[in-house]
């Protein structure tokens, strides 16, 4: 599954976009350096119900931004994502 997809699957589950979940995890200071991984997937799976592999998707959003590297984008197979920059602002917004 790409980041995108697992992005997506979140917003599915959990009836808030991307964008919503990571600007409520930054109202809980989880952007924080020091915040690891760990407590923001509790966190994820405590109020939304999310799994490791979408919870993990959202951490890297949360700790890194959007961006993810160039050798997820392009490459064959169901991890392939079609851009470097991840779309935050929900599957009905995208650009075709």
């Amino acid at each position: 599954m790409s980041f995108q997809a697992y992005l997506d699957a979140a917003e599915a589950k959990t009836g808030r976009t991307p964008r919503e979940l990571v600007d409520i995890a930054k109202g809980k200071g989880f952007d924080d350096p020091e915040v690891k991984a760990g407590t923001i997937i509790a966190w994820l799976a405590d109020d939304y119900g999310l799994g490791r592999g979408h919870a993990m998707a959202l951490v890297h959003v949360i700790k890194k931004g959007p961006k993810i590297d160039a050798k997820h984008v392009g490459t064959s197979g169901s991890h392939r994502d079609a851009s470097d920059t991840l779309w935050l602002d929900g599957k009905a917004t995208r650009p075709a």
